[in-house]
């Protein structure tokens, strides 16, 4: 930038004229403005290079600027010009060192520019700017129209782009239209589609159309060729269209009904096209699964007569079955028919899956799997039923009716494995075999052999230990069938047989309790007490004698001899309480528990009962200790061997109580505004009923009538025992016993007998009834239990005595007779005791 010295005539934009007088107002001048130090010069410079560009001058390094000489480039289109990045920084080094230069010249360089190369100077940027503003003119211009230029490409794109959109839905539009067209073409071909199929597969399964006749002859197609999946394929689809198009099967019985009525007539009207093919595709249908049957049904009936006939009524043996020709020809012709089965279960599958109305369709698959699997049943039943019976009737000679029925249960298991092994192969349902019915049906023929059998030998038993062991066995093996799917049918026909079983056994029970414990007479050798029990003594004591002379050391001679006692102490037990117990012991296992828990209920109430009355006709024939303990032991044996039993023999019968149905009548009778057919309360014979017949109930429980009945007889017992030992002695304590009484009222000589009585009674009843305890009672621990309750008794008594006697005062008792009554007295109990230690 040029500085102006002060005085010079030019002035800035501001100013008029130069001269002071020109104007009143004076003008301002740039001189004023003009830089005067290096350093102002210095940053006007590297603003200049700053805003320059590529053609900015290189200040001289005396820092002058008037030296510098402008090119045909101004100033302003330096200014707007990229920065050179080769001379910037030779540019900024040579400014740093001007710099440098000015700050240690500043105050010694002075300007000594003249006014004519400012003037000079002014003309040149003059020029520079007037030639700038007519390129930034241009430049403008040329703006202008690019930017037009834009707008107008800007349009045509956007023009272009609805066109192209246009473009988009049209084709759009024509490729739907496209695909209509294709899908109407292929409606009005698929008609055709399954019409020509109808006339081409006549042929090929063996069927020719004359008109509404159809004739069959030799099919070309074999069920094993590749082409017959498809032939069933185009079946399908065809009786699926036309059923769809004329109206089904229903349309067709409707014309059926229409010819059977009027059938001249019905000859002379035609048939609409879709109704004529949906008859004739039904009919394909049946001829092509006609020749499956042929393949799988007939084969299978075939093959059961040659096998037939190679046999010639053999019976095959049961270990030799598996590898007969029952099984390996069947195993044969297995993979054929399951590959055919296979094929016909697809079709139904599919069908199912891709039509909804599928059913006239998939009719025909499913009768033909029905007959071919019915066929099958039939079929192997005829081959196996001769020998499985054959078999059953070897086991039944062989071994018995427990060791026929296991070994049939197991034959029957392992046959039922086989079979449902043969039928997988031939019909491929592993999972579903166990599920159907005509196959569940045939193994349930094939378990009646096992049924006949063994209900044969149950309804001829009449041994409980048999009958137990046969339900035993039934039971075990229906348990292990269960357990697995293919021999489900087995499980379910022993279950039955179980049943029957038990039945057999409950009624043989019940007629056994019934004869030997309900309906029991008792005979004198039946109750022969004690004298059975002697003998039963004398038997063991000889038995131990043998065995100990013979000094068996032996564990097996042991045993048995241990056997043999207890088998003699069992036959000595009252028959009624043999009896129950036995069966008890034996059906406790084998049948329901309700029903055990009844059967018990019942038998032991008899027992009970026929016990009471044996201990009444001992009581008579023999004497009251026998008929006592007879009663304490055989109750005794009878709770301690129901008890593991853990049952409730608890239950509540109900009867009906006739005792005001005479009032009831004659209140009936009597009423003349009865009302006998009212439906409601008053009817007079619904009021006959609720007041005439009423229903009594009664809580049974046998376990607390047992209880009872053992207490009574211990009771009984030891009250006996006492009045025999020391009735008179007790008699007198007891009827003084709660009045207060502390003094004898009695004699010294009635005192004395009676303590000299009851001293002489214990001495002589003690060990006749400690020997008879023993007899009946073979614990020592429950001989002591019973008799301790009578030491008690008459001990307390000859005490309560002697107390009495020491606090009379009387003429009669003096001195010696009270010592020699309390002698007496203090004298039972040492006696009582010596004696009362039980035998062991």
């Amino acid at each position: 930038m040029a500085s102006f010295p002060p005085g010079s005539p030019l002035v800035g934009r501001g100013g008029v004229t130069g001269t002071p007088g020109a104007n009143k107002t004076p003008g301002v001048s740039y001189e004023s403005f003009a830089p005067r130090s290096n350093t102002q010069v210095s940053r006007l410079n590297r603003i200049a290079a700053l805003t320059a560009g590529r053609a900015a001058p290189a200040p001289s390094k005396q820092g002058k600027v008037g030296s510098t000489k402008f090119t045909s480039t101004n100033l302003v289109s330096r200014a707007m010009s990229v920065p050179c990045m080769q001379e910037d920084p030779k540019f900024w080094l040579q400014t740093a060192e001007e710099e440098k230069q000015q700050q240690g010249t500043a105050n010694e360089v002075t300007l000594d520019s003249s006014v004519s190369e400012s003037v000079q100077r002014s003309v040149e940027l003059t020029d520079a700017l007037t030639h700038q503003w007519k390129h930034t003119t241009s430049v403008r211009l040329a703006v202008r129209a690019s930017i037009n230029i834009a707008e107008d490409i800007s349009q045509a794109h956007a023009a272009l782009i609805r066109h192209s959109g246009e473009l988009s839905a049209q084709a759009d539009r024509l490729q739907e239209q496209a695909t209509a067209m294709e899908q109407h073409a292929k409606d009005i071909g698929q008609p055709l589609q399954h019409y020509d199929a109808v006339d081409r597969i006549g042929l090929a399964v063996g069927v020719l159309f004359k008109g509404h006749q159809t004739v069959r002859g030799l099919a070309k197609i074999k069920v094993d060729d590749d082409e017959f999946p498809s032939i069933l394929q185009e079946i399908d689809e065809a009786i699926l269209y036309f059923g769809k198009e004329s109206g089904g099967q229903q349309a067709l019985l409707e014309l059926q009904k229409r010819q059977n009525k009027s059938k001249q007539q019905a000859m002379q009207q035609p048939l609409s096209g879709n109704l004529e093919y949906y008859r004739r595709a039904l009919v394909l249908q049946e001829a092509a699964l006609f020749l499956v049957q042929e393949a799988v049904s007939d084969r299978i009936q075939t093959t059961t007569q040659q096998i037939q006939n190679a046999l010639m009524k053999q019976v095959v043996q049961a270990d030799q079955l598996e590898a007969s020709l029952i099984y390996t020809r069947f195993h044969g012709i297995s993979s054929r028919s399951n590959r055919l089965l296979t094929l016909v279960k697809s079709r139904i599958q599919k069908l199912s899956n891709h039509y909804s109305n599928s059913s006239d369709a998939s009719s025909a698959y499913y009768e033909l799997l029905s007959t071919c699997r019915t066929t099958y049943c039939n079929c192997r039943e005829t081959l196996l039923r001769p020998h499985l019976r054959a078999h059953m009737d070897q086991l039944d000679k062989l071994h018995g009716p427990t060791g026929m029925t296991r070994l049939a249960s197991l034959f029957l298991i392992r046959l039922c494995t086989a079979e449902t092994g043969l039928y997988v192969d031939f019909f491929g349902e592993p999972d579903r075999a166990h599920k159907n019915s005509d196959f569940q049906a045939y193994l349930a023929s094939l378990c009646t052999a096992l049924h006949r059998t063994v209900r044969r030998s149950l309804v001829s038993l009449n041994d409980l230990d048999t009958l137990c062991q046969i339900v035993s066995v039934l039971r075990e093996e229906g348990v292990n069938a269960s357990k697995q799917n293919d021999t489900m049918a087995a499980a379910r026909a022993m279950v039955h047989l179980t049943e029957d079983g038990q039945e057999r056994l409950i009624f043989c029970a019940n007629r056994q309790l019934q004869k030997e414990v309900i309906r029991f007479k008792a005979t004198p050798k039946d109750l022969d007490y004690p004298n059975k029990l002697v003998e039963l003594k004398k038997q063991q004591g000889q038995g131990q004698d043998s065995g100990d002379d013979d000094g068996a050391t032996d564990t097996a001679k042991a045993t048995l001899d241990a056997q043999a006692q207890l088998n003699l102490v069992y036959e000595s037990w009252f028959p009624p309480v043999r009896t129950v117990l036995r069966i008890l012991s034996k059906i406790f296992r084998v049948v329901e528990t309700r029903v055990f828990e009844d059967m018990a209920l019942s038998s032991v109430q008899a027992c009970t009962q026929a016990l009471k009355d044996g201990g009444s006709f001992i009581q008579k024939t023999k004497s009251v200790r026998d008929a006592d303990l007879f009663l304490v032991s055989f109750l005794l044996v009878l709770r301690e061997q129901l008890s593991p039993f853990d049952m409730e023999l608890r239950t509540v019968e109900r009867q009906l109580d006739f005792s005001n149905a005479g009032k009831a009548a004659a209140r009936f009778l009597a009423n003349n505004n009865r009302r006998l057919l009212s439906m409601s309360t008053e009817n007079a014979v619904l009021t006959l009923l609720q007041e005439g017949v009423s229903v009594k109930e009664s809580d049974v429980d046998s376990k607390r009538d047992l209880e009872d009945a053992l207490r009574s007889a211990c009771n009984d017992f030891i009250e006996h025992v006492v009045q025999e030992i020391a009735g008179d002695l007790v008699n007198l304590v007891q009827s003084k016993s709660g009045k207060g009484v502390t003094k004898v009222s009695e004699s010294p000589k009635v005192i004395n007998k009676m303590l000299t009585e009851a001293v002489e009674n214990s001495t002589a009843v003690l060990p006749s009834t400690l020997e008879k305890m023993s007899l009946y009672l073979d614990n020592p621990a429950t001989q002591s239990i019973l008799l301790k309750p009578v030491t008690k008794k008459i001990i307390r008594a000859a005490d309560e005595v002697g107390k009495w006697i020491q606090n009379t005062v009387n003429h009669e008792w003096n001195g010696e007779e009270r010592a020699k009554a309390v002698a007496l007295a203090k004298e039972i109990e040492p006696a009582i005791k010596s004696i009362t230690k039980p035998s062991k």
